[in-house]
């Protein structure tokens, strides 16, 4: 059997494992391994079980990933997201469409300082979602805004995914980080151009509410002086060269941990369950990135890439034709996966398809990440979507995706003005 076979099979089975819920780096590494040993025997492939995750494990690049896991987790404890949210609030509340504004805001310098989209968004699932709902929105459009917001978890630097991406390809994080500011800021832009539209065409299920005094809003400002603190530091420390990213992600723990001891907010109990959260989070990452390791090995040694290259290459498409295929490809992936198992697993086939075509995987990677970002909002799944309806039952999912569906055409222009224009991603790294 030649190995581009092979690697079909493997493929085919890895994807079967997975649709019986076995974990998706579990998945990766048996058939890595299974593969590998067909082509080579058990005992180098028996030998990757070993060197991979020690390597793995040594990394420093990747120690940043539960640094920002355990920050995120204090920083939600502390009730940071809280202030963000009451602080938009406050300034923007009374306009129409403006809580679901202030929700988008305030995700956005949430991701900040958590770096998970899952995590902001049921986060603002508790926060925000019921105040919108209380204050009269349409239960759709809220639980839309809470959903788009959350994909902003992501793309905002600094960003666990990112991370990952970085150590997988061998590209700078902090160039990653640069890369994605003026990404991000247009998520953000558009969105509120999305809520506004929304707003403007259906006020009832936007509506504004009382305007609170000049004085009572300027005061409102302080109360997120600890988020606004934690980013200043975690991301002006990277930027201007001060911390390297795992000494700003340690300093940021500090900060969080000691802001949130200060507020009384942790106790035993809470203290334990923030350790547990930032750990669960950081082993399946790292089980992921251990299978994928050792799954590239296999894909590679199968050749599988070149021929897919190859195939690409005979269907006469010119660049952008393929990268609009990839698009494609990864707003149905985003569906299904989230977002570290969507990057890992596609990888290995992806990014030479992107250098053969001459591209810079900085901007794959800032595309490939707001990519995922818009297919956790993709029917028929949605990771995003289904975690707020399994919070909220009485929001039919139906709501839910009618709610999204000014975030989503947000998106795609999002993904277009990405896609035909790289330099909005590459031009901040050029200068810095």
């Amino acid at each position: 059997m030649d190995p581009a076979t092979i690697a079909l099979l493997g493929l085919i089975c890895m994807f079967a494992l997975i649709a019986l819920h076995v974990p998706i780096g579990i998945a990766m590494a048996v058939v890595g391994v299974g593969g590998f040993a067909s082509m080579t025997g058990w005992g180098p492939a028996v030998k990757l079980l070993a060197s991979e995750p020690a390597a793995t494990m040594a990394n420093l690049d990747l120690a940043v990933i539960p640094l920002f896991m355990l920050m995120g987790s204090l920083a939600a404890a502390g009730g940071l997201a809280k202030d963000i949210f009451e602080t938009a609030e406050a300034l923007v509340g009374h306009r129409p469409g403006g809580l679901a504004a202030t929700t988008i805001v305030a995700s956005a310098g949430f991701g900040a300082v958590c770096g998970s989209s899952v995590a902001t968004t049921a986060t603002f699932g508790k926060v925000a979602l019921p105040e919108m709902i209380a204050r009269g929105y349409a239960k759709g459009s809220s639980a839309g805004a809470v959903a788009a917001g959350g994909t902003l978890g992501i793309i905002v630097p600094p960003s666990s995914i990112m991370v990952l991406y970085g150590v997988l390809t061998e590209e700078s994080v902090l160039k990653l980080f640069t890369a994605a500011i003026l990404p991000a800021l247009l998520s953000v832009v558009l969105y509120l151009a999305a809520i506004w539209v929304v707003a403007w065409r259906n006020p009832e299920a936007m509506p504004g509410s009382a305007e609170l005094p000049f004085r009572v809003r300027i005061f409102a400002i302080g109360r997120s002086w600890g988020a606004i603190t934690l980013a200043v530091i975690v991301l002006g420390g990277i930027y201007s060269g001060v911390f390297t990213v795992n000494e700003a992600a340690a300093v940021g723990v500090v900060f969080s941990f000691l802001f949130a001891l200060g507020r009384g907010k942790l106790n035993k109990d809470t203290f334990l369950s923030v350790l547990s959260d930032a750990s669960v989070a950081t082993v399946m990452i790292y089980v992921i990135v251990f299978g994928a390791m050792i799954f590239s090995y296999f894909i590679s040694l199968s050749g599988v890439s070149s021929e897919m290259m190859g195939a690409i290459e005979s269907l006469g498409l010119p660049p952008l034709g393929v990268i609009f295929v990839l698009v494609v490809i990864y707003l149905i992936l985003g569906a299904f996966f989230d977002e570290v198992a969507a990057v890992v697993v596609t990888l290995p086939f992806v990014l030479p398809i992107i250098l053969s075509l001459g591209y810079d995987p900085v901007w794959w990677g800032i595309l490939n990440v707001a990519l995922i970002g818009v297919g956790m909002l993709t029917p028929p799944i949605g990771i995003n979507v289904m975690l707020l309806n399994a919070m909220r039952a009485d929001i039919p999912l139906t709501a839910i995706y009618r709610g999204i569906m000014a975030f989503f055409l947000a998106d795609c222009i999002r993904i277009l003005i990405l896609v035909l224009f790289p330099q909005v991603t590459l031009w901040l790294p050029s200068v810095m």
